[in-house]
């Protein structure tokens, strides 16, 4: 645990310097950026869907590249023009957890909010044949994800809690460990991701060489979601394989309309992606990743609140500033929008 706990006080005190960039806004519209994660996960390509449901509306979201969950959490928090963040709810609980012994951590979650739900990330750990069960990762070669990702802090937990004692640990991405194992140089690599993920679809894997590891340990079923990759969700995956898995969240920041125009323009523009969201539900579980058929609205992470500037977009007659008309949408009044506005007000007192 010491090696997170260093990585999570080393970015909080050095005031994230890599994250705040200038975030200037464009004369003709507010910027607005979503951070997700690299090019070959889930969470670009869940971004992509939010931002093709924006431009529907005639509105710019910006999808951002980064290192994953750590980076996402915080880049909302400090980087300017950057609304919303995928993160990962086991980096929610561990920055929550230790929050509450450390002022810096406790200031740098401040004001960060819940906008939505989203779906479960399976935890992969692709191996050579050789590793049966993770306790056979002792004294082995495994890349564990690059730092400030959510892969970093979910593999690290993971290799702790198990008592597995690595021979070597690297941080590195995901492409980059990939190619590694492949090249005999690793034995193995872990991959936070919601399956189906386009790493695993499109690279070709030796189903002699490696497999997935089947993960069903109730310690770590005790602290994680249970959960299966079905048989032939990648082509070297015949059988169904056990894993656990981390739910994946949008995350926004409470901005303050009162304040002043930034923050205005903030609270309008997360107001009109998650109006755009919320009506075109159906549409992104029709047309975009598999995932979205997973989502549940109503699943929000307790000990979380939701920003009333999300809130406020979730008002059945609220109109987002669209400068195109939109395609018809999931009517506001359905049962599921009803739902989760309900289930708001229960969370926060509206």
């Amino acid at each position: 645990m010491s090696i997170l706990k260093r990585r999570l006080f080393q970015i909080v005190r050095a005031g994230l310097a890599l994250l705040l960039g200038s975030g200037a806004v464009a004369a003709q519209e507010f910027e607005k950026n979503i951070l997700t994660g690299g090019p070959t996960g889930t969470y670009i390509q869940i971004g992509r869907d939010i931002s093709n449901l924006v431009d529907q509306c005639g509105q710019t979201l910006n999808v951002v590249e980064s290192a994953g969950s750590l980076e996402n959490f915080l880049g909302v928090r400090q980087r300017r023009a950057t609304q919303f963040g995928i993160v990962q709810s086991d980096v929610l609980e561990y920055l929550k957890t230790y929050s509450a012994s450390d002022q810096n951590i406790a200031r740098a979650i401040a004001g960060v909010r819940i906008a939505f739900p989203l779906y479960n990330e399976e935890v992969h750990l692709l191996a050579t044949r050789d590793i049966a069960t993770p306790a056979d990762l002792a004294g082995k070669r495994v890349a564990i994800g690059v730092q400030d990702s959510g892969t970093f802090l979910t593999a690290s937990l993971f290799l702790d809690l198990l008592e597995v004692d690595a021979g070597e640990l690297l941080t590195i991405g995901p492409d980059a460990a990939m190619a590694q194992l492949l090249a005999g140089e690793i034995d193995a690599f872990f991959y936070v991701a919601g399956a189906p993920t386009r790493l695993f679809s499109e690279t070709e894997i030796d189903a002699n060489r490696f497999h997935l590891v089947p993960v069903d340990d109730p310690l770590l079923e005790a602290v994680y979601l249970p959960s299966e990759i079905p048989a032939g969700t990648y082509a070297f995956q015949a059988e169904p394989v056990p894993v656990v898995a981390v739910k994946a969240v949008l995350m926004t920041y409470e901005y303050i309309p009162q304040r002043n125009a930034y923050h205005r323009a903030s609270c309008t523009a997360v107001s009109d992606v998650s109006n755009l969201i919320l009506n075109g539900f159906a549409e992104l579980q029709a047309s975009g990743h598999p995932k979205w058929q997973q989502v549940d609205l109503n699943d929000i992470p307790p000990g979380w609140d939701v920003s009333s500037c999300v809130n406020d977009g979730l008002v059945a007659t609220y109109q987002p500033n669209c400068t195109r008309a939109r395609p018809a949408m999931t009517s506001p009044e359905s049962a599921a929008n009803e739902a989760y506005r309900n289930r708001i007000c229960a969370v926060i007192g509206c």
